[in-house]
């Protein structure tokens, strides 16, 4: 007992081990015995979650073995070992294969595919076992102890009732017997909960390992891999996959405890019933074999609900990355249709499912009554000797009760465990995908003599399988030379940098590149971090240095416009920054590194023609700051091409010229023929202007990135426009006008935690949705079941004190048969109250998902520029999720427990009413640590779920510039990144799953004082009660400690989920923008008619509180007039056209078209009645048709003759599927120049009077170019077309030029006149050397 009492106090860590400086450590390390034992160290945590709401600084921080790097480098090289065993097989394989290759049918090859899922699958359980199995084990040991104390109750509940029995025992018996069943009932939850402990613990760690290895692969992962699982699918591996596996962890002891706990169970039984034990045993096997049918069944259809959820998933993150285009387009009601196609189908499978589960539900709750009617009917009809007693009748009921966890357990590991096996299987396939090859490029140190880059006779392609799309390239560049490489779109430029960065698959040949390689893409990748970030890029920060820079890349007036300088917080994507803003930021990143290659990718393209010009002198011409470096530069830019000391010319895939521009010129090649071509252009155009072609909004090969939700880009917000001073798109209500200086630069706002407990509103708000007509049915079923239930249980009590009369009972058949009718009657109400709570939950997740949604889409674009798409995926996918399937199934389990906790107090009472002075106290006690614990749950809750989002945005974010991150090589960096997110989600998932112990803990001792009071009582009542009573009253009152903590868990399972409600609903109180449709404005069809503009007085804001974009506009323009508007970079160009579709409203003045006020129609009947062609062409998954005419509104004929306008017939009608040819995310699979195009088809088709164009035209190469400009002169002839200009030769023949200054017009008249007048124009085309 000295040495028990002893070991309760903490002992010192010893002096000699060196502290270590940890933050606020986790109380675990020094508990003592007793306090690990019951959780007492945590207690601390849960009275300060009780006192205020949790906040991140409160929780500890991680113990050093559940940290990610000390995992996660444990495993790496366990999986690296694994993995190669695994290709050798694979290799050895596909050698014989190889063999026989001819005779190998599909199916053979499709069996070795499945095959080597499932091995790769095996491989990552072996060694996620190999590291956490030992560990496991220990848990497993306490399991094993758990169940020896939880089959030796029932033996002494068998001595006390045969106390009860014997007239003349000692009291002292009675009391012992009592207080020994209390002890048993202790220790059984002492050790079950250490179980589960380790269990959770294990769980925790598996997750961070897998996280880990997942993105770790997806670093290294080949871009023909990277096609075939969008980001969508890898955050889904994180997100979904990892749970999946957890949950296995917890479950996975049940599947092979669980069949020797029924074994023992039974043997029991048959000790006290002789060989009537078998009917129960037959009525679990009829159990069984019905509920694995179900489970089969169910996860079948589980499948096909997660793939049209993927599908949904995948939809809404493209309806996020395009949303622009979505609003210009006024196409939102039609892909919110296919959204919600979708998701009915989601929800009919989810009903299926449902059904399905409660008629397995139902047979389980009533297998406790099914096998003792099976038992006792059989062992009462066999033989009328047979008696039932108090003794026979209670022990067997509490052995039933035993046996019902590992038979309700038992389906629920094995689906567990199927769903693992799947899980562990989709990331065994994705961990075991192709890695780029190190040795495809030869890297050597810098050496100041020879070539800087070298590649032999190389041949290149994006997949194994795939053609190559670079052949006998040879080429040698010489140490600090500038390279030149031109072509038409999808000649291979992009594709020939590729190669030498190792991203491409190497067919043959060697590539040798010498130094450190700085790359800058040709779509800019821009982390969501501050500027300053992403500029110096994880180097330490040279202020000189860094200034110098700044000023090459014409940053330094930017700097100016952004609120917080280069601290300013830059959105996901960059979507706070203009095209060409971006572009220089990410060469920055490039000139910053010194580096001793550079590899450039058209940065010239998205930048306005003088910043080019200020670019290519700063930076890459012969006066640059990189003139010492070696650079390799794509351009369209004819004018730089004479400054290039070598031009490298593709068609094709092949290299067919190279030389100095002279040579190339006197040699009269197809190079020579291009320049001449366009030199007769190039007269009218100077050459600077030609500095601007090709726009960065090209996702280049090897962006691989198929979500890109360049919103700015399009430069109609964040377009080179004031919008800059969108940073800070906070809705900002009239008082706080003036902002502190440090939120100047913040954009994205967090994913807030909530604080304090759910409201009570958002119950009823769930309520509500459900509806009472389904709601009052619901109780009524359930307390129907409950009194069967109490009803068959106190006939049983009366049947065991009947009187013997000569060693038989009298009527027995009449006993038997009512109580199986009660019995029967309740398994019928479970089943009714499980399929309407379920029809209810679908009610309700249909409605809220559809408010979800239609509140996204009618939200405004400044909504999506501060909204993370993250935060909203999340809703869409981890909260709809939620509502789905957790809140139902939490509500069903919480009312059975609350309805049968009812049920047993009624039962002890009846027996001892005396018990009311013990039940009284332990039910106030109950709900005061319950109150503690929901509390500290929730806050925990949400914090776990507010640190999940940023290690999706992290994922996302990686995924999408793995070719950037790698050509830099600072995968460490992005690797410590996404393990410290990691480790700081976990630091709040730690302590909720210990808080579910600690409180089970506590409130099973408090259930174990019910068993105490019970027995007891019944000692001291000897006298006046009957063994039946007693019986009924102690084996109830055994399974209250069960009982409670189940209340709780499924109560803060639901309090946790409707948290979910409360997030989606958060959307509904979000500014919306107008209606899209307005009943009472009777609009002309036709309308508009003219096509005339009419500017009044018309003034715009991006917010309130920040400066003017457009000040008092008046002009009118006539129909089929031509309008060009210039303007330096924040001129307000782009606001016009932003004022004309409303995707800002006007702040002051309105716009008249036609005469009709368009502050007055609806947004949809405005903005399907005016087209624009975007600068950005998105285009989203889905055939090519749908892309073109979503609503189905043309027929076939007027598709293909746009297409023919646009010229893109010739290249359709090559596709094999033709207008069905199914386009990837974002378009990956067409190149930048058709995707233009595509855009361009889209406004032929719609042939409205306005067309807007923002200059479209910078991305596609010269002739596409010229195509494209006579077709829109041609076509839209009858129309007003407005266009933004960057590039002046455009406009020139137009019938007005509008030149924009800080938001005013500065002059407006025809282009001949303006360059008479000497004023802004003239100088702008005097720097663009047009006059």
């Amino acid at each position: 007992m000295a040495q028990l009492f002893l070991s309760c106090f903490s002992d010192h860590p010893p002096s000699s081990v060196k502290p270590i400086t940890v933050k606020n450590p986790c109380p675990v390390q020094d508990a003592s015995f007793l306090s690990k034992i019951l959780f007492w160290w945590f207690s601390g945590l849960v009275i300060k979650g009780y006192r205020s709401p949790l906040q991140a600084e409160d929780l500890w921080s991680l113990r050093e073995e559940d940290t990610s790097d000390k995992i996660i480098s444990d495993l790496e090289q366990e999986w690296t070992a694994e993995c190669t065993k695994l290709q050798q097989q694979a290799g050895e394989v596909s050698e014989c294969g190889v063999a026989l290759g001819s005779r190998l049918t599909e199916q053979a090859q499709l069996l070795r595919k499945l095959q080597k899922e499932q091995s790769s699958g095996f491989c990552l359980l072996r060694t996620l076992a190999r590291n956490f199995g030992p560990y496991f084990l220990s848990g497993t040991l306490c399991l094993m102890i758990h169940d020896a104390f939880m089959f030796s109750i029932p033996q002494v509940l068998s001595l006390l009732l045969g106390f009860m029995r014997e007239e003349d025992a000692p009291l002292w018996k009675g009391y012992f017997y009592a207080s020994l069943m209390f002890v048993l009932s202790c220790l059984q939850s002492v050790f079950n909960h250490q179980y589960m402990y380790s269990c959770f613990t294990v769980g925790m760690r598996v997750k961070t390992a897998v996280m880990g290895l997942v993105y770790r692969k997806s670093l290294v992962i080949t871009s023909a891999a990277r096609r075939t699982c969008t980001v969508g699918e890898i955050v889904n591996l994180v997100s979904a996959d990892t749970q999946k596996l957890m949950d296995f962890v917890v479950y996975f002891n049940a599947v092979w405890l669980a069949p020797i706990e029924i074994a023992l169970c039974l043997f029991f039984l048959w000790q006290h019933l002789g060989p009537s034990a078998l009917a129960g045993i037959a009525t679990v096997i009829l159990i069984f074999p019905l509920n694995g049918f179900i489970a089969k069944k169910r996860s079948k259809l589980q499948e096909v609900q997660m793939k049209y959820m993927d599908g949904r998933i995948k939809l809404m993150n493209e309806i996020l990355n395009g949303i622009k285009i979505l609003k210009f387009y006024a196409w939102e009601k039609a892909f919110l249709e296919q959204v919600l196609g979708y998701r009915q189908r989601e929800l009919k499978a989810l009903k299926k499912s449902q059904i399905l589960y409660s008629i397995s539900i139902a047979s389980f709750n009533s297998s406790s009554f099914l096998i003792a009617f099976a038992m006792f009917g059989v062992y009462v009809l066999i033989d009328d000797k047979n008696v039932l007693d108090a003794q026979k009748v209670f022990v067997s009921m509490a052995l039933i009760n035993i046996l019902k966890t590992p038979l309700s357990q038992l389906p629920f590991a094995m689906s567990t465990t199927m769903q693992a096996m799947v899980s562990l299987k989709r990331l065994g396939k994705f961990l075991c995908q192709e890695e780029l090859k190190t040795d495809s490029v030869t890297k050597t140190a810098f050496n100041s003599d020879g070539e800087a880059v070298v590649v032999d006779n190389g041949t290149f392609s994006w997949s194994r399988e795939g053609p190559p799309c670079l052949k006998r390239v040879c080429m040698r560049v010489p140490r600090g030379s500038l390279v030149a490489v031109v072509g038409h779109v999808g000649s291979g430029k992009s594709s020939l940098l590729s190669a030498m960065l190792g991203e491409m698959e190497k067919r043959s040949g060697n590539v040798l590149v010498k130094g450190a390689v700085a790359y800058v893409p040709q779509q800019a990748w821009i982390q969501n971090a501050t500027l300053r970030d992403n500029i110096v890029f994880g180097r330490e920060r040279k202020e000189s240095w860094y200034q110098r820079v700044l000023e090459a890349c014409a940053l330094l007036p930017d700097l100016e416009i952004l609120p917080a300088g280069d601290a300013t917080e830059i959105g996901e994507k960059g979507l706070n920054l203009s095209g060409g803003q971006k572009q220089r930021v990410s060469l920055a990143r490039a000139v910053y590194r010194k580096a001793d290659v550079y590899l450039l990718d058209d940065p010239l393209s998205a930048v306005d023609a003088h910043v080019g010009q200020h670019i290519f002198d700063k930076v890459i011409g012969p006066r640059g700051v990189l003139r010492d470096k070696t650079r390799i530069l794509v351009t369209h830019g004819m004018s730089f091409l004479p400054q290039a000391d070598l031009i490298l010319v593709l068609v094709d895939g092949e290299i067919t010229e190279m030389g100095s521009y002279l040579e190339l010129l006197s040699r009269h090649g197809a190079f020579a023929d291009f320049i001449r071509a366009f030199a007769s252009s190039e007269r009218k155009e100077s050459s600077v202007q030609r500095g601007t072609r090709k726009s960065s909004s090209r996702l280049s090969m090897t962006d691989f990135m198929p979500v890109s939700r360049d919103l700015s880009q399009e430069q109609l917000i964040g377009g080179d426009t004031v919008s800059t001073s969108l940073q800070t798109m906070e809705p900002i209500s009239d008082t706080d006008q003036d902002q502190t200086p440090e939120d100047l630069g913040k954009l994205t706002e967090v994913d807030r935690a909530r604080t304090g407990r759910v409201k009570l509103e958002m119950y009823m708000e769930y309520f509500k949705t459900i509806g009472l007509a389904l709601i009052l049915p619901i109780l009524f079923l359930y307390a129907f079941q409950q009194a069967a239930s109490l009803t068959y249980n106190y006939w049983l009590s009366l049947w065991a004190d009947d009187p013997i009369v000569n060693g038989t009972q009298l009527n027995t058949d009449l006993k038997l048969g009512v109580y199986g009718a009660l019995g029967f009657a309740q398994g019928v109400a479970i089943f009714g109250t499980t399929v309407a709570i379920s029809v209810g939950g679908i009610i309700a997740s249909r409605h809220l998902h559809l408010d979800l949604l239609n509140n996204v889409l009618h939200s405004p674009m400044s909504f999506f520029e501060c909204t993370p798409s993250g935060n909203l995926l999340n809703r869409f996918s981890k909260e709809v999720d939620a509502i789905d399937c957790m809140i139902p199934d939490g509500l069903k389990m919480m009312l059975s427990y609350l309805f049968k906790l009812l049920e047993v107090c009624i039962i002890v009472l009846l027996a001892t009413p005396f018990a009311a002075v013990v039940i009284l106290p332990l039910s106030l006690l109950y709900a005061f640590i319950q109150s503690f614990y929901v509390a500290t749950s929730c806050q925990l809750r949400r914090l776990e779920s507010v640190s999940r989002s940023p290690i999706y945005t992290h994922f996302n974010e990686t995924v999408q510039g793995a070719s950037v991150i790698r050509a830099f090589g600072e995968q460490p960096r992005f690797i410590l990144q996404a393990n410290h997110r990691v480790d700081h989600n976990q630091t709040s998932y730690f302590p909720r799953f210990v808080a579910t112990r600690w409180l089970a803990v506590n409130l099973e001792f408090l259930g174990n004082g019910v068993v105490l009071a019970a027995a007891i009582l019944s000692v001291m009542g000897k006298e006046t009660l009957s063994p039946g009573i007693v019986g009924l009253a102690v084996s109830h009152s055994l399974q209250v400690t069960g009982i409670l903590s189940w209340i709780v868990r499924s109560w803060t399972d639901v309090e946790n989920n409707i948290v979910s409600v409360e997030r989606v609903k958060e959307y509904a109180d979000t500014p919306k923008e107008a209606a899209w449709t307005v009943e009472t404005s009777a609009l002309p069809v036709a309308w508009p008619q003219t096509g005339t503009i009419e500017f009044r007085d018309y003034g715009l804001q991006y917010r309130r509180g920040l400066e003017w974009a457009l000040k008092g506009i008046t002009l009118h323009i006539q129909e089929k007039e031509k309008v060009g508007i210039v303007g330096r970079t924040g001129a307000g160009k782009s606001s016009l056209a932003l004022g004309i579709f409303r995707i800002l409203e006007a702040a002051k003045g309105e716009i008249y078209i036609d005469g009709v006020n368009i502050a007055e129609i609806g947004l949809h009947d405005l903005r399907s009645r005016i087209t624009i062609i975007p600068q950005d062409p998105v285009l989203f998954s889905g055939s090519l048709r749908m892309n073109l005419d979503p609503f189905d509104a043309y027929s076939d004929e007027e598709v293909w003759s746009a297409l023919e306008l646009a010229h893109l017939k010739n290249f359709v009608s090559g596709l094999p599927d033709k207008l069905n040819h199914e386009c990837s995310e974002g378009g990956e699979n067409l190149s930048l120049g058709q995707r233009q195009l595509v855009c361009l088809a889209r406004a032929l088709l719609r042939k409205t009077k306005i067309l807007v164009l923002d200059e479209a035209t910078a991305a596609v190469d010269l002739e596409t170019d010229t195509l494209i400009q006579s077709t829109i002169r041609s076509q839209f002839e009858d129309c007003t077309v407005l266009t933004i200009a960057h590039r002046l030769n455009t406009i020139m023949d137009y019938t007005r030029v509008i030149v924009m200054d800080k938001g005013h017009i500065a002059e407006t008249d025809s282009p001949s006149n303006l360059i008479a007048q000497r004023g802004h124009f003239y100088r702008m085309c005097r720097e663009a050397g047009l006059v």
